[in-house]
């Protein structure tokens, strides 16, 4: 493997096409790998497995679904690409507004990034303000105006944000605490007329897993009315994968009374089966700004690709009720064996949830109180973690290459699987209680 990736350093910066998979908070060589099936993944050098990373959420279904695969198959003997409409990409936005009935229009293009950068491009051009909100720790792509204080790989690599970022264009953006009412406040009370939006990941897993506290998005919904911003969830990563109409349809089910919608959604990850695929949904009045109705420019040759929403409709249409349940059964499973196995060697440590999502987050500061925003999360113990996932890789369970990700599982994971991961737990917190003692 070292040899390989050796060799891929001589041809792409870090040897990687997206930075966490470098393994720089973790040490060590990443693994390349060779193919996948079900909750398994396969490497270079032919070692089997148990997959927690699910391409970063899109294998809801686990690894090459054959109704997945054989949808794809049969795009792509019609044809690669057309830069042309197609049946498809209707169907695939018709799902959409289905499962979340509060998306008025849907437009397609090929990544999350994308998703973003023109959900706030709509809310100025709705507004005719310039100022965005965000949170800290909320990772919403690399575009310029998003990456200060994102998660991600920018919080793994340990960033403020980018090189090639202008003063200008950061000043743009205001970045306050996570779950900080009164932050949000009193931001909408110094600039009551010059905020276009306010993005947010409804319930981070880009910081590691932190969820909202009660009520919290509905206060946002709240003050971004009543001030005359838009309202944008950022659900590129729960979109469909922690409920069948992602975190927005999980709130309104829940026992919190219901808010408002938001005034745009950008989804990514799921709805594309894994494949390059993304959207922006939401209200008619802001969504037919964006040309040939209005003045707010998008477009893209591989936007709506057939291969894309062939994978993603497959996808929507398989994930039903049970598929839902089974991911929340096994990914509760899992919890309780990491908390039992930890707790049993002494390593203090937090699993904090949102939905089937999850992240363990190492230290005493993590022990002490569940983290809230992106500076308790900063808390966490890197070396622990690095000790944890190395454990794991070597019994045969890949975990994401960073302590700022979520875990995630699959219709797949059936009961071996799961049996896998739960027996690999004891060795590696007795691995983590070594470096710490």
């Amino acid at each position: 493997m070292a040899d390989l990736f050796d060799r891929a350093c001589r041809s792409i910066p870090g040897g990687v096409s997206s930075p966490v998979r470098a393994f720089g908070s973790v040490g060590g060589t990443p693994v390349f790998i060779d193919h996948a099936s079900g909750p398994l993944l396969y490497d270079t050098e032919g070692r089997e497995y148990v997959d927690a990373v699910g391409s970063w959420g899109p294998a809801l279904l686990g690894h090459a679904h054959p109704e997945v695969v054989a949808a794809v198959q049969q795009a792509a003997a019609k044809g690669l690409s057309f830069g042309a409409p197609t049946l498809g990409e209707v169907e695939l936005a018709e799902m959409i507004r289905e499962r979340v009935p509060v998306a008025d229009k849907v437009r397609f293009v090929s990544t999350g990034t994308e998703a973003t950068m023109t959900a706030l491009r709509l809310a100025r051009g709705a507004t005719g303000r310039s100022l965005i909100v965000k949170f800290a720790g909320c990772y919403h792509g690399h575009s310029d105006g998003l990456l200060s204080q994102a998660g991600s790989g920018v919080a793994t690599a340990g960033l403020p944000g980018s090189a090639g970022v202008t003063p200008e264009t950061a000043a743009q953006t205001i970045v306050i605490p996570f779950n900080d009412v009164a932050a949000l406040e009193a931001t909408f009370r110094r600039f009551p007329d010059q905020i276009a939006a306010l993005i947010t990941e409804p319930a981070p897993a880009n910081m590691g897993v932190v969820p909202p506290l009660p009520g919290f998005n509905r206060t946002l919904r709240e003050l971004t009315a009543q001030y005359g911003a838009l309202l944008i969830f950022d659900e590129v990563l729960t979109g469909f994968r922690v409920h069948r109409a992602g975190w927005w349809g999980l709130e309104q089910s829940g026992a919190e009374p219901t808010m408002a919608a938001p005034d745009l959604f950008t989804f990514g990850k799921v709805v594309g089966g894994g494949m390059p695929l993304a959207a922006i949904a939401g209200k008619a009045a802001v969504m037919d700004l964006l040309a040939p109705l209005g003045p707010v420019y998008q477009a893209g040759t591989l936007s709506g690709n057939p291969l894309a929403t062939a994978a993603g409709r497959a996808t929507l249409r398989l994930a039903d009720t049970e598929v839902y349940r089974h991911v929340d059964e096994v990914s509760a499973t899992i919890q309780t064996g990491i908390t039992d196995a930890l707790s049993h060697a002494g390593v203090p440590h937090r699993v904090q949830p949102a939905g089937s999502l999850f992240t363990v987050f190492f230290g005493e500061a993590a022990a002490a109180a569940p983290f809230q925003n992106y500076a308790q999360a900063q808390q966490l113990d890197a070396r622990s973690y690095a000790a944890f996932f190395h454990a794991m890789l070597a019994a045969g369970v890949a975990l994401p290459p960073s302590g700022y990700e979520a875990w995630f599982f699959s219709a797949a994971h059936d009961d071996a699987a799961v049996s896998r991961v739960l027996a690999a737990l004891p060795g590696a917190a007795e691995s983590v209680a070594a470096v710490t003692r």
